[in-house]
Protein backbone atom coordinates (compact mmCIF):
# COMPACT_ATOMS: atom_id res chain seq x y z
CA UNK A 1 0.00 0.00 0.00
CA UNK A 2 1.20 3.35 -0.75
CA UNK A 3 2.01 6.01 1.96
CA UNK A 4 -0.36 8.82 2.86
CA UNK A 5 -0.22 12.02 0.82
CA UNK A 6 -0.22 15.36 1.42
CA UNK A 7 -1.35 18.08 -1.14
CA UNK A 8 1.19 21.58 -0.40
CA UNK A 9 0.52 24.51 -2.29
CA UNK A 10 3.19 25.31 -5.13
CA UNK A 11 5.61 28.42 -5.44
CA UNK A 12 3.50 30.87 -7.49
CA UNK A 13 7.06 31.73 -9.22
CA UNK A 14 8.52 27.97 -9.36
CA UNK A 15 5.60 26.08 -9.72
CA UNK A 16 7.80 22.58 -9.30
CA UNK A 17 8.60 23.37 -5.54
CA UNK A 18 6.94 24.05 -2.62
CA UNK A 19 5.29 27.59 -1.66
CA UNK A 20 8.02 29.35 0.39
CA UNK A 21 6.03 29.57 3.45
CA UNK A 22 5.38 25.34 3.09
CA UNK A 23 8.34 24.27 2.27
CA UNK A 24 9.91 23.07 5.69
CA UNK A 25 6.37 21.18 6.26
CA UNK A 26 6.62 19.57 3.02
CA UNK A 27 10.28 18.66 3.66
CA UNK A 28 9.20 17.11 7.33
CA UNK A 29 6.46 15.20 5.57
CA UNK A 30 8.69 13.42 3.06
CA UNK A 31 11.07 12.86 6.07
CA UNK A 32 8.23 11.01 7.84
CA UNK A 33 7.38 9.20 4.75
CA UNK A 34 4.69 10.53 3.22
CA UNK A 35 3.93 11.27 -0.60
CA UNK A 36 3.83 14.71 -1.90
CA UNK A 37 2.19 16.62 -4.45
CA UNK A 38 1.43 20.16 -5.49
CA UNK A 39 -1.38 22.23 -6.53
CA UNK A 40 -1.33 25.43 -7.72
CA UNK A 41 -3.93 27.87 -5.40
CA UNK A 42 -4.16 30.46 -7.60
CA UNK A 43 -5.37 28.92 -10.12
CA UNK A 44 -7.92 26.54 -7.92
CA UNK A 45 -9.33 30.42 -6.75
CA UNK A 46 -9.25 31.75 -10.40
CA UNK A 47 -11.63 28.76 -11.17
CA UNK A 48 -9.27 26.86 -13.48
CA UNK A 49 -9.65 23.96 -11.68
CA UNK A 50 -7.48 21.57 -14.31
CA UNK A 51 -4.60 23.32 -14.26
CA UNK A 52 -4.92 23.56 -10.27
CA UNK A 53 -4.35 19.53 -10.03
CA UNK A 54 -2.43 19.50 -13.37
CA UNK A 55 0.88 18.21 -10.93
CA UNK A 56 -1.55 15.61 -9.18
CA UNK A 57 -0.46 12.25 -10.39
CA UNK A 58 -3.60 9.94 -11.91
CA UNK A 59 -4.72 7.43 -9.28
CA UNK A 60 -2.23 8.76 -6.64
CA UNK A 61 -4.59 9.46 -3.46
CA UNK A 62 -5.75 9.74 -0.85
CA UNK A 63 -4.32 12.96 0.15
CA UNK A 64 -4.77 15.59 3.01
CA UNK A 65 -3.83 19.39 2.30
CA UNK A 66 -1.84 21.78 4.34
CA UNK A 67 -1.86 24.95 3.12
CA UNK A 68 -3.24 28.58 2.56
CA UNK A 69 -6.69 28.34 3.19
CA UNK A 70 -9.56 27.54 0.92
CA UNK A 71 -13.19 28.69 0.65
CA UNK A 72 -15.34 25.95 1.09
CA UNK A 73 -16.78 26.37 -2.50
CA UNK A 74 -13.30 25.88 -3.85
CA UNK A 75 -12.69 23.18 -1.59
CA UNK A 76 -15.38 21.43 -3.29
CA UNK A 77 -14.10 21.93 -6.71
CA UNK A 78 -10.79 20.48 -5.72
CA UNK A 79 -12.48 17.50 -4.71
CA UNK A 80 -14.28 17.35 -7.86
CA UNK A 81 -11.30 17.87 -9.75
CA UNK A 82 -9.55 15.64 -8.07
CA UNK A 83 -12.15 13.01 -8.26
CA UNK A 84 -11.41 13.13 -12.13
CA UNK A 85 -7.87 12.20 -11.67
CA UNK A 86 -8.85 9.09 -9.53
CA UNK A 87 -7.91 10.48 -6.46
CA UNK A 88 -9.76 12.14 -3.20
CA UNK A 89 -9.48 13.99 -0.06
CA UNK A 90 -9.10 12.21 3.26
CA UNK A 91 -10.97 15.38 4.49
CA UNK A 92 -14.13 15.48 2.49
CA UNK A 93 -15.84 19.12 1.06
CA UNK A 94 -18.89 18.63 3.63
CA UNK A 95 -16.47 18.00 6.48
CA UNK A 96 -14.20 20.70 5.58
CA UNK A 97 -17.12 23.05 5.63
CA UNK A 98 -18.43 22.26 9.10
CA UNK A 99 -15.10 22.55 10.22
CA UNK A 100 -14.42 25.58 8.50
CA UNK A 101 -17.51 27.71 9.05
CA UNK A 102 -18.77 28.97 12.43
CA UNK A 103 -22.42 28.35 11.55
CA UNK A 104 -21.19 24.52 10.80
CA UNK A 105 -19.55 24.09 14.15
CA UNK A 106 -21.03 26.30 16.04
CA UNK A 107 -23.92 24.10 17.80
CA UNK A 108 -21.42 21.49 19.02
CA UNK A 109 -19.12 23.91 20.88
CA UNK A 110 -21.64 26.12 22.57
CA UNK A 111 -21.11 26.84 25.66
CA UNK A 112 -17.38 26.70 25.20
CA UNK A 113 -17.18 29.40 22.68
CA UNK A 114 -18.95 33.31 22.27
CA UNK A 115 -22.70 33.56 22.38
CA UNK A 116 -23.12 33.75 18.34
CA UNK A 117 -25.72 34.84 16.00
CA UNK A 118 -26.03 35.06 11.87
CA UNK A 119 -26.96 36.17 8.70
CA UNK A 120 -26.38 34.33 5.35
CA UNK A 121 -25.60 37.00 2.82
CA UNK A 122 -23.78 36.70 -0.84
CA UNK A 123 -20.15 38.10 -1.28
CA UNK A 124 -20.53 41.73 -3.40
CA UNK A 125 -24.49 41.80 -2.64
CA UNK A 126 -26.38 44.45 -1.58
CA UNK A 127 -26.01 44.62 2.18
CA UNK A 128 -29.69 44.73 4.13
CA UNK A 129 -31.61 47.41 5.66
CA UNK A 130 -29.21 48.52 8.53
CA UNK A 131 -32.07 47.97 11.24
CA UNK A 132 -31.55 43.83 10.82
CA UNK A 133 -28.40 44.02 12.64
CA UNK A 134 -30.43 44.96 15.63
CA UNK A 135 -32.81 42.52 15.63
CA UNK A 136 -29.91 39.88 15.07
CA UNK A 137 -28.31 41.41 17.78
CA UNK A 138 -31.24 40.82 20.16
CA UNK A 139 -31.07 37.62 20.89
CA UNK A 140 -27.56 38.14 22.32
CA UNK A 141 -28.42 41.01 24.66
CA UNK A 142 -26.66 44.27 25.94
CA UNK A 143 -22.84 44.35 25.73
CA UNK A 144 -20.28 44.34 23.55
CA UNK A 145 -19.96 42.43 20.47
CA UNK A 146 -17.66 42.00 17.84
CA UNK A 147 -18.41 41.98 13.84
CA UNK A 148 -16.76 38.74 11.81
CA UNK A 149 -18.07 36.64 8.76
CA UNK A 150 -18.38 32.94 8.66
CA UNK A 151 -14.59 32.55 8.98
CA UNK A 152 -13.23 35.83 9.56
CA UNK A 153 -13.03 39.15 10.91
CA UNK A 154 -11.23 42.15 10.53
CA UNK A 155 -9.29 42.63 13.77
CA UNK A 156 -6.70 44.59 12.15
CA UNK A 157 -9.41 47.66 11.68
CA UNK A 158 -10.69 46.46 15.39
CA UNK A 159 -12.66 49.74 16.12
CA UNK A 160 -13.36 50.79 12.59
CA UNK A 161 -15.01 47.59 11.54
CA UNK A 162 -14.71 44.85 13.96
CA UNK A 163 -15.47 45.70 17.64
CA UNK A 164 -19.19 46.90 18.98
CA UNK A 165 -18.90 48.55 22.59
CA UNK A 166 -22.23 47.83 23.08
CA UNK A 167 -24.94 45.98 20.93
CA UNK A 168 -28.03 47.86 21.98
CA UNK A 169 -26.47 50.70 20.31
CA UNK A 170 -28.19 50.19 16.95
CA UNK A 171 -26.36 53.07 15.53
CA UNK A 172 -23.19 52.15 15.80
CA UNK A 173 -23.75 48.38 15.02
CA UNK A 174 -24.92 49.14 11.90
CA UNK A 175 -22.27 51.97 10.88
CA UNK A 176 -19.52 48.79 12.02
CA UNK A 177 -20.98 45.69 9.98
CA UNK A 178 -21.72 48.37 7.43
CA UNK A 179 -18.12 48.82 7.31
CA UNK A 180 -16.91 45.05 8.12
CA UNK A 181 -18.95 44.30 4.25
CA UNK A 182 -17.17 47.71 2.85
CA UNK A 183 -13.96 46.31 3.22
CA UNK A 184 -15.11 42.39 3.04
CA UNK A 185 -16.35 43.14 0.07
CA UNK A 186 -16.19 39.97 -2.52
CA UNK A 187 -13.89 38.20 0.05
CA UNK A 188 -17.02 38.26 2.59
CA UNK A 189 -17.65 34.23 3.56
CA UNK A 190 -20.87 33.29 4.20
CA UNK A 191 -22.54 36.02 5.63
CA UNK A 192 -22.43 38.27 8.93
CA UNK A 193 -21.98 36.87 12.49
CA UNK A 194 -22.50 38.90 15.83
CA UNK A 195 -20.43 37.16 19.27
CA UNK A 196 -20.42 38.24 22.06
CA UNK A 197 -16.86 40.16 23.47
CA UNK A 198 -15.09 37.78 25.85
CA UNK A 199 -12.28 40.14 27.24
CA UNK A 200 -9.16 37.64 27.16
CA UNK A 201 -6.38 37.55 29.71
CA UNK A 202 -4.33 40.54 27.55
CA UNK A 203 -0.68 39.51 26.56
CA UNK A 204 -1.55 39.36 22.84
CA UNK A 205 -2.10 36.06 20.87
CA UNK A 206 -1.17 32.35 21.54
CA UNK A 207 -2.22 28.95 20.16
CA UNK A 208 -3.07 26.81 22.96
CA UNK A 209 -6.09 24.04 23.44
CA UNK A 210 -8.85 26.13 24.82
CA UNK A 211 -11.78 26.26 22.01
CA UNK A 212 -12.53 29.72 20.90
CA UNK A 213 -13.18 29.22 17.70
CA UNK A 214 -13.23 26.17 15.35
CA UNK A 215 -11.02 25.58 11.93
CA UNK A 216 -10.30 22.98 9.66
CA UNK A 217 -6.53 21.90 10.71
CA UNK A 218 -5.39 21.61 7.16
CA UNK A 219 -5.33 25.23 6.74
CA UNK A 220 -4.25 26.06 10.41
CA UNK A 221 -0.44 28.10 11.14
CA UNK A 222 1.94 26.34 13.40
CA UNK A 223 3.76 28.22 15.86
CA UNK A 224 7.24 30.13 14.08
CA UNK A 225 9.76 27.80 13.33
CA UNK A 226 7.91 24.89 14.03
CA UNK A 227 7.85 22.27 10.56
CA UNK A 228 5.01 20.12 11.92
CA UNK A 229 7.74 17.04 11.76
CA UNK A 230 6.15 15.68 14.95
CA UNK A 231 2.30 16.81 13.10
CA UNK A 232 3.37 14.59 10.33
CA UNK A 233 4.52 11.32 12.11
CA UNK A 234 1.04 11.22 14.08
CA UNK A 235 -1.17 11.69 11.07
CA UNK A 236 1.47 9.17 9.42
CA UNK A 237 0.89 6.58 12.44
CA UNK A 238 -2.76 6.70 12.59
Amino acid sequence: MAPPGFLFCCDPLRPRHPDPEFAREAAAARRAGARIALIDHDALLAGDTRTAVGRVGPDSGPYGYRGWMIPAGHYGELERALADRGCSLRTGATAYRTAHELPGWYEAFAGLTPNSVWRALPAGGPPPDPAVWSVLAGALGPGPGIVKDFVKSRKHEWHEACFVPELEDGERLARVVGRFLELQGEFLTGGVVLRAYESFVPGGEARVWWVVEVGDGQVSGLPAGDDGAWLFAALLAS
